[in-house]
């Protein structure tokens, strides 16, 4: 199981040191790839009365792909978005990005994606928040091609490419795709065309019947089930030896990779969270051996 970190996004802020040297320092502790989360805009709860989303106008958020090109210049991590909000997004420019990103970083994109709930966003992007679970079948299949090929054409309900491609083409011809999943018809579509898949939960029923679900799809859809991965989370609650089991419990329920997830948890500076990842990095016993 690879253990990765999350970006603190929020708590970060707009420090260009404090990011080098985040990104640097987790390296350094042994962790092997930083997760990062996606939003363009935020929503002004002045405006928007009753705003009930988690983040809004006042909340930082670095834009994954400049980030990771950024990134990619200063660490050996892997990188992975969790998530891009596909649908609100143009897919070749999509597909472009992240073959920039593949090919600086020399082959160490992950590319997660989702559907997002923020109409706000969609509406600021200029896309239709209403067909973002039809659109985003579509634009799966379109990125694997526009990755692959050096000119194609594709008539879809909603993007059209004529005689067209990519250049220069990622190092990973297809960058993997993983999907973040929070209800069966996600899990099903998961299983249908996704590397891999972000849980929402932790190990317990709820995570064995959605695995089951994704599974399940799989197979129908004639993929092998066992090569798809799964990357659980854990936050930081000040205790690292319950946070060593719940990482323990994620490998036993087939978790191919582990992020850690330091936000939220009143670390403050970027030290604060450096100081707990150390802690974690230590407890799970990471850059021995």
């Amino acid at each position: 199981m690879r253990i990765g970190v999350v970006f603190p996004q929020t708590e970060i802020g707009a420090d260009v040191g404090a990011v080098r040297a985040y990104g640097q320092a987790v390296e350094e502790l042994g962790f092997q790839h930083v997760m990062a989360y996606d939003h363009v805009v935020g929503a002004d709860p002045e405006v928007h009365q009753g705003w009930q989303g988690p983040y809004d106008v006042r909340s930082t958020f670095h834009e994954p792909m400049v980030l990771f090109g950024y990134l990619a210049a200063l660490t050996s991590l892997d990188l992975v978005t969790s998530i891009i909000i596909l649908p609100q997004r143009q897919t070749a420019l999509v597909a472009k990005q992240a073959a920039e990103v593949d090919l600086l970083s020399g082959g160490r994109l992950r590319l997660g994606v989702g559907l997002g709930w923020n109409r706000v966003e969609y509406e600021a992007l200029g896309q239709d928040f209403t067909t973002r679970g039809r659109r985003i079948e579509e634009q799966i299949a379109l990125l694997r091609r526009l990755w692959t090929e050096p000119s194609i054409t594709f008539d879809g309900a909603y993007d059209q490419v004529t005689g067209a491609g990519l250049a220069p083409l990622p190092v990973q011809r297809p960058i993997p795709v993983w999907f973040g999943a929070f209800s069966p018809p996600a899990y099903r579509r998961a299983g249908r065309l996704a590397d891999g898949w972000f849980p929402q939960m932790s190990p317990g029923p709820e995570l064995d019947e959605a695995k089951a679900i994704v599974d399940g799809a799989a197979a129908e859809a004639g993929r092998d089930p066992a090569t798809l991965g799964m990357e659980g989370r854990v936050n930081w609650t000040g205790d690292p030896e319950a946070l060593a089991g719940l990482a323990g419990r994620w490998r036993e329920a087939g978790a191919t990779h582990l992020a850690v997830n330091t936000m939220g948890a009143g670390l403050g500076s970027v030290d604060g969270h450096l100081t707990a990842l150390a802690l974690t990095a230590e407890t799970l016993g990471l850059g021995k051996g």
